[in-house]
């Protein structure tokens, strides 16, 4: 058993909430519940915490192959948005990733009759993007690193400041990719390969396709690092039809 997967309950739900989104992402299938697959619901604690880890990137099945949500997904993730909100002295990083929450459940809020979102969401406050003037001028190593925390935000038709400021440093990102590689920090390259993907304008000397390929296979035990290669992908697949 991977010792990450294994060092706690959180890191094992977290482990399992991810591996279920991808197998979902594999197969297509967006009616099969990714919570319920993983023995999570809303009264889960640790569950929710998970959740709140993986963020909008629960329903991310639903986002890139354009259908809507299990309704016990979209319960769980209103759940982690009410049950953690950002303190007030919270990162940037995890303001952006709670707006982003919000935003993916508004948009993929359920039909009539079913489990909603607009209702419980709008409790959570202001939905104002936070600032992401400190990504203009972050040093690149660092920009990376914060971009690669907000991978999940790398998704189409999702726009925003993060998306901008990355749009604008493509090639900063793109270094900080290599980096990772080369410190075999999986997960940022993972990150940052797929925000290269979602914004496009990387170099083409880069050989993106066959690095994000390495990083899978380097870091695969990690479901995180291929939640954002599969996503990578898919997108890529997208644009190119």
């Amino acid at each position: 058993m991977d010792q990450t997967h294994a060092s706690s309950p959180l890191a094992g739900a977290v482990h399992d909430l991810a591996t279920e989104v991808v197998l979902a992402l594999r197969s297509g299938d967006h009616l099969a519940t990714v919570c319920g697959a993983a023995g999570i619901d809303e009264e889960n604690r640790t569950g929710i915490a998970a959740a709140r880890v993986i963020g909008a990137d629960l329903l991310l099945p639903s986002v890139l192959y354009g259908r809507h949500p299990h309704p016990g997904d979209v319960a769980v993730l209103d759940r982690a948005v009410r049950e953690f909100p950002p303190k007030p002295d919270a990162p940037a990083a995890t303001a952006w990733s709670h707006w982003h929450m919000i935003s993916t459940l508004q948009r993929m809020a359920q039909p009539p009759g079913t489990t909603g979102t607009t209702g419980t969401t709008s409790t959570t406050g202001s939905f104002e993007e936070p600032d992401a003037a400190w990504l203009e001028q972050a040093p690149w190593q660092s920009f990376t690193h914060q971009l690669s925390v907000l991978a999940p935000l790398a998704v189409p038709a999702a726009p925003s400041a993060v998306q901008r400021a990355a749009a604008a440093r493509a090639v900063d990102l793109a270094r900080g990719f290599v980096r990772a590689v080369r410190r075999r920090d999986w997960l940022q390259a993972a990150g940052a390969g797929r925000w290269l993907v979602a914004i496009g304008g990387e170099p083409a000397t880069l050989g993106l396709e066959r690095g994000l390929d390495f990083v899978e296979l380097m870091g695969g035990h990690d479901p995180r690092v291929t939640l954002h290669v599969r996503a990578a992908r898919l997108m890529a697949e997208a644009r190119a039809r």
